[in-house]
């Protein structure tokens, strides 16, 4: 291919939920124009770390124009209000860093500053009163939001627990409806062309040649094409990050009355932390740790301890180091998945990065000219994201007042980068949170992390101040009646699931 050569060809370089992303999401939104091959072997295990996701999901979804209800029955998902963090903060402490808005600003001033004021005068509930959608988790409640502007039902925001394996099948149904090509089998030879190095082929065991303009390295933590044949090469953010092993396992859904819950649960343990994802058929865990600090049998065992109900199969080690591809987009070589990097799971962010690649890719898909102007630009955007999102995880771990393990204190003592230096300094001094470009993570979200694990600021806006603190009492109380009422009126997390979108036996 060269330069007048217009792009035809797409090659997708293994399947799982990355790449059966890429292959749908082409399917759909190139109207056929491409031919798609995906190449992917049932030999080579699928890394299923993550089963939760984030709002935007949702968009990726309806781009595709999925039935939402369709998706839940196929995919056996849960709805997903937040994540609850116990033990993070402190032990015996716990918070939900739930989705959407969390109170209403007055005016220029944004809703937290009088929330702080209020708080450190005694008269003020905990954040979590102020936000729709984590009094539904604290209840065990859930439903859509409903169409009523200026009420807590509109602003209801919510996303999925789903098996990440029967999602990749739902999208492979989808995707091969539409004229993608699955090829059976491993690659044993990538070929580059002489000239430049681009990729031309890649050759699979028995002896098939693979041709294509523009690959898709979705080969998971290897990265086949843009590490084995391009060498792009890793930034490690283990520094920052320390943990580099986890244990997963399914287990049979729990049997109380508040097993199945609306939101993810993440627990700190002496060495790292535990998710628990419940599904319609089963609860998904995991231990995330630094075995620097504590052994695989310790943290296996951990896990195994601290499950709902009993283990449906042994638990998987999986290893990783933090830190992303140093471009994502090579030659004509996209990475996507754990091909381009890896982020721990611990704000369900795996998913969503897949779906950021895609669509930045195709605002910036080639016409055949590889343009290194918008190569450039996707590399950029791709890795501020990147940045943003390990600076999150990392508050996690610095905004802490556990000292009871070599781990905690080691992480608390960690430098941080300069980026989130600079945004702790602007909240602690005057509570200001500001947005950066491409942040996933809005300013409720760092708000309560934050205070979720006890970063209080010295002061407020100025302007709060002049709200005469009656009127502000009034005015929070009016926000979380306003909140309860609603949510006295939804139904259950399981009465929904039941009645909309239960999966078929």
């Amino acid at each position: 291919m060269d330069a007048t050569t217009p792009l035809k060809r797409i090659v997708i370089v293994g399947g799982g939920t990355a790449g059966w992303m890429a292959a749908a999401a082409f399917a759909k939104l190139l109207h056929g124009r491409y031919d798609i091959r995906l190449i992917e072997s049932d030999e080579i295990g699928i890394v299923g770390v993550g089963e939760a996701t984030i709002p935007m999901i949702k968009h990726f979804n309806a781009s595709l124009g999925v039935d939402e209800d369709e998706f839940m029955r196929a995919t056996q998902a849960s709805f997903k209000l937040g994540i609850e963090f116990v033990n993070w903060g402190r032990q015996g402490h716990r918070y939900i860093h739930s989705f959407g808005a969390v109170g209403q600003d007055l005016g220029l001033v944004p809703f937290h500053h009088y929330w702080h004021r209020q708080h450190q005068l005694g008269r003020a509930e905990e954040l979590g009163a102020y936000s729709v959608d984590t009094v539904a988790a604290w209840h065990g409640k859930f439903q859509r939001p409903v169409n009523t502007p200026g009420t807590p039902m509109a602003a209801i925001a919510y996303a999925f627990h789903f098996d990440a394996g029967l999602y990749a099948q739902f999208l492979r149904r989808f995707a091969e409806a539409r004229g993608v090509t699955r090829l059976e089998g491993k690659i044993t030879r990538v070929e580059q062309r002489h000239t430049d190095g681009y990729i031309e082929a890649a050759v699979m065991e028995n002896g098939e040649r693979v041709d294509g303009d523009l690959f898709i390295d979705c080969s998971g933590f290897r990265g086949l094409l843009i590490e084995q044949t391009l060498h792009t090469g890793f930034d490690d953010w283990s520094h920052w990050l320390p943990c580099d092993r986890a244990w997963a396992v399914p287990c049979e859904k729990g049997k109380t009355a508040d097993a199945f819950t609306p939101y993810t649960r993440s627990t700190a343990h002496a060495a790292g932390w535990q998710w628990r994802i419940p599904l319609q058929h089963r609860t998904g865990n995991g231990h995330v740790f630094c075995s620097r600090f504590m052994s695989e049998d310790e943290a296996a065992s951990i896990l195994l301890n601290n499950l709902d109900a009993p283990a449906l199969a042994e638990p998987r080690l999986l290893k990783f180091t933090t830190g992303r591809r140093r471009l994502m987009w090579n030659k004509n070589v996209v990475a996507l998945g754990l091909a381009s990097g890896f982020m721990e799971p611990l704000e369900s962010t795996s998913i969503f990065l897949v779906q950021s690649g895609i669509a930045r890719l195709l605002n910036f898909f080639p016409a055949g000219d590889w343009s290194s102007a918008d190569r450039d630009e996707y590399n950029r955007q791709a890795e501020r994201e990147f940045a943003l999102i390990r600076d999150f995880l990392i508050l996690h771990y610095k905004a802490t007042e556990r000292d009871d393990s070599a781990f905690w204190r080691h992480c608390r003592d960690l430098p941080e980068p300069d980026t989130l230096r600079e945004r702790l300094k602007l909240y602690r001094a005057n509570g200001r949170l500001q947005r950066i470009q491409d942040d996933l993570f809005a300013e409720s979200s760092w708000l309560q992390v934050l205070v979720g694990q006890g970063v209080m600021p010295g002061g407020q806006h100025a302007l709060a101040q002049l709200l005469d603190d009656d009127d502000a009492e009034r005015f929070l109380a009016q926000i979380s009646m306003a909140i309860r009422q609603a949510v006295a009126g939804m139904p259950t997390h399981a009465a929904f699931v039941a009645a909309q979108c239960q999966a078929r036996s």
